[in-house]
């Protein structure tokens, strides 16, 4: 599962018991998680979750301004072996405060590197969102285990990117990928049924949206994997409907299933 959070905007005192109600009936067994609120006196969204819910925790590195953060998380039914994180560039090309978040999972079914990651979200900033997945790409490459052999790495996240742009193309073989060798499978589009919009007029949070309609939340599968080790088996969104009264995110969460064997 990939799920926006969408920080601390709106009503978000509101929001919180309709995310956990959203992520506990979603059955999902990992989770990736984006725009995570953590307060300097180390009160942390993805911990709070974790512990309400019975997940194992990862979380991403912070940088707090004004006493609060927001960064990426990892939720975990089963243990979680080892996570890191990798910078992502900003638009001058340094790195900026995005990253993207490995986690090591020790699933029944063996070693599942699963990552999670938040690219800039400016309209026109797609030559950045180039750079970053480039990084990425990078990153699970060297994270990955034996692609003949090993489970596929699955990479969840918000892109602020549709699937036709051409950050996503590099990552899902459209166009020529970042590392050879590497690219992804789209869960939605496998699988997904309609647009798959994750960001939607449908959503009361985004009445005033400038640009809602786009599919721009994803989990992707990598690739060489050994078939069916990673197939999609399903794809669909979650967190779509009010939860007492509130919508719990101003994005849709996405959901797949994938073959473990």
């Amino acid at each position: 599962m990939s799920w926006n959070l969408w920080w601390r905007f709106g009503p978000w005192w509101r929001r919180q018991p309709a995310i956990a109600r959203v992520l506990a009936d979603s059955g999902a067994d990992v989770i990736g998680l984006q725009e995570v609120w953590v307060e300097e006196d180390g009160a942390n969204q993805a911990e709070i979750l974790g512990r309400r819910l019975g997940y194992h925790v990862a979380c991403g590195p912070v940088r707090f301004y004004d006493g609060i953060a927001f960064t990426n998380a990892v939720l975990s039914r089963w243990p979680i072996l080892r996570h890191d994180a990798a910078p992502l560039p900003g638009a001058a090309g340094a790195p900026s405060h995005r990253h993207l978040l490995y986690a090591e999972v020790a699933a029944p079914f063996g070693r599942l590197p699963f990552l999670t990651t938040h690219l800039d979200w400016h309209f026109d900033a797609s030559a950045t969102r180039v750079a970053q997945v480039a990084a990425v790409a990078k990153a699970v490459d060297g994270w990955r285990g034996e692609p003949d052999r090993d489970f596929p790495a699955v990479l969840v996240g918000d892109f602020n990117a549709v699937a036709g742009s051409d950050e996503v193309r590099m990552l899902t073989g459209a166009t020529a990928p970042p590392v050879k060798g590497l690219v992804f499978t789209d869960a939605w589009a496998v699988r997904g049924a309609g647009a798959g919009h994750t960001f939607s007029e449908d959503n009361p949070h985004l009445a005033n949206a400038t640009w809602p309609n786009r599919r721009i939340d994803y989990v992707l599968v990598s690739w060489p994997r050994p078939k069916p080790r990673g197939s999609v088996e399903a794809c669909w969104l979650a967190g779509t409907e009010a939860v007492d009264g509130v919508v719990p995110s101003d994005h849709y969460a996405v959901v797949a299933d994938l073959r473990t064997a």
